[in-house]
């Protein structure tokens, strides 16, 4: 295995485009937690850096940074590379952390639309070995333990909240491959956790999601923060002292400033989805309240994931989940590579996902000069003789398509990326 180099932080910018940002770069940051596993969550800003009373000594210790596969789907250029890393866990514990990213996975794998596209991802564990066992504030405000990522609960004076060093994130991130998607596992079975949402990194990740190993509830929390990182969705609960949103039509999906009827007369947002039931319960409508206003906003159903944990993303989020997986992701995969020519001794293979618990599979189609060859429909091994006969010297393009059919997709924009498309050049 190839392990990355590790990158340095960039400046961060004041610029409207996402900024890269640390510890160093800011004295706060903007995390959302939660109170309880019922609770709506909360966003507040806490300071970037551990306060100076937590343990700073750790230091280089054998087996630190070794990655393990904990679910290995493909390469990573196919895949959406998750690198969960672990903390408080000391170099004896190292088996019940591979354990506790194990499940924490399979929490967040029992949610749809996870369940169906588990095969897109791959699942990294990064051991960061600490001197000592658990974290920070647990089980009270005055417990203090020298742990890798320095994790602390009763961050910013809110017990739930489960902050963690990001550039000591960053650092043993860099150790494992193409990571899109990063979890830290504190090692402790009291319920907390956090979402930085606002933490950029170089390596490729959008955000950080910590929860807590020994928690079975705690891993919503991750769930509910890949809404942000992956699905690009807004929150969808409110804060009363927000008030009435007077402001333009938000950026994301699933928060609108318009009504069932004007999203369906303007041809908007989830406007396909209006009336039909959703995973969460009920029926897509516009329900007001959403992204922290009670009033002037409207979201697509009453109680989403995206509003309490526990919950199931609604038809609109599930959409954008799928939208940010093949972000990521590819539908399609092959050998040999593209830039080079085939010859009629040559074999080309495809990488195409199988989806968990639907018959309704990518389907893969061939083309030799534009024009479908039929017999070949569903073929994921094709020598390249079957294609072209030995008397035709001319050159060829052979182009094979797959399309994921899914009908938890209704957006054309949408449904495009869900389809990818590889074409070599064949004969002299």
């Amino acid at each position: 295995m190839v392990l990355a180099a590790a990158a340095p932080f960039a400046a961060a910018s004041d610029s409207g485009a996402a900024a890269v940002l640390s510890g160093r770069d800011r004295a706060t940051q903007r995390v959302e937690y939660f109170s309880s596993p019922a609770a709506h969550p909360r966003t507040v800003e806490v300071p970037a850096r551990a306060p100076g009373r937590i343990g700073r000594g750790t230091g280089p210790v054998a087996g630190d940074g070794e990655v393990t596969p904990v679910v290995e789907n493909g390469p990573t250029e196919d895949k959406l590379d998750v690198v969960v890393i672990g903390d408080g866990y000391t170099a004896d514990e190292l088996a019940r952390f591979h354990t506790d990213a194990r499940e924490k996975w399979d929490e967040i794998t029992g949610v749809q639309p996870y369940s169906t596209y588990r095969n897109l991802f791959n699942v990294w564990a990064v051991d960061a070995v600490s001197r000592d066992s658990g974290v920070s504030g647990d089980p009270d405000q005055e417990t203090v333990r020298d742990t890798a990522l320095h994790s602390y609960f009763w961050c910013d004076g809110l017990e739930r909240l489960l902050c963690v060093d990001t550039d000591a994130v960053e650092r043993y991130a860099a150790h494992a491959p193409e990571a899109d998607l990063v979890v830290v596992v504190a090692n402790s079975a009291k319920y907390g956790g956090a979402g930085y949402n606002d933490v950029v990194s170089p390596l490729g990740y959008e955000g950080i999601a910590t929860v807590a190993g020994g928690n079975e509830k705690s891993g919503q929390v991750a769930v509910h923060e890949t809404g942000h990182s992956l699905g690009k969705l807004a929150d969808e609960y409110v804060y009363d002292e927000y008030g009435e949103y007077t402001g333009p039509e938000p950026s994301e999906v699933n928060t609108s400033t318009h009504t069932a009827d004007e999203l369906a007369d303007l041809r908007v947002k989830w406007f396909r989805w209006l009336g039909e039931p959703t995973p969460d319960g009920g029926v897509t409508g516009t329900f007001e309240g959403g992204g922290y206003y009670p009033r002037g906003l409207y979201r697509p159903s009453e109680n989403s994931i995206m509003r309490t944990l526990g919950r199931e993303f609604n038809s609109v989020g599930r959409e954008a989940m799928i939208a940010g997986f093949y972000r990521h992701a590819t539908v399609l995969a092959g050998s040999p590579a593209t830039d080079r020519r085939l010859t009629r001794r040559d074999t080309v293979r495809l990488r195409v996902p199988r989806l968990a618990g639907t018959h309704r599979q990518p389907a893969v189609r061939w083309y030799l000069d534009g024009k479908e060859v039929r017999r070949l429909r569903g073929e994921r091994t094709v020598a390249v003789r079957r294609v072209i006969h030995p008397w035709n010297r001319r050159p060829h393009r052979l182009t094979a398509v797959a399309h994921d059919p899914t009908r938890a997709v209704r957006d054309p924009a949408v449904h495009a990326e869900l389809t990818d498309v590889l074409t070599w050049r064949a004969g002299r």
